[in-house]
């Protein structure tokens, strides 16, 4: 199993950034993926999930209305798309997905959020 972020970066108040998490080595479609992100001196925190096949989000309050978490099952990829990002959102980002009743990570992709 091999999930790689990518599409972080320095964005202002205000604006957007959307994140990419290619997969493989499992059937992509029928697992729920999840982002977490981890702030410096934090816990790692759940950010949004979507479910298998055509997929459903869920989000935690503090990024509801602003995130969209999205699936693209022929690319075995998922998205996260942030608009109105705030500095409290400043964090290494994480996908991950419970395979086989283990937890596989990412390496992270950094999102900072300054003027």
């Amino acid at each position: 199993v091999q999930l790689v972020e990518s599409g972080g970066g320095l964005a202002q108040p205000g604006g957007s950034l959307r994140l990419s998490c290619a997969t493989s080595g499992f059937a992509f479609m029928r697992y729920a993926m999840s982002w977490y992100r981890q702030a410096p001196g934090k816990e790692r925190e759940w950010v949004a999930l979507i479910t298998s096949g055509v997929g459903e989000g869920s989000y935690d309050y503090s990024v509801r209305g602003r995130f969209t978490i999205s699936r693209d099952n022929a690319k075995n990829t998922v998205y996260l798309q942030m608009d109105g990002l705030i500095p409290e959102d400043t964090a290494v980002y994480y996908c991950n997905v419970l395979y086989r009743d283990r937890h596989y990570w990412g390496q992270g992709t950094q999102v900072t959020v300054s003027a």
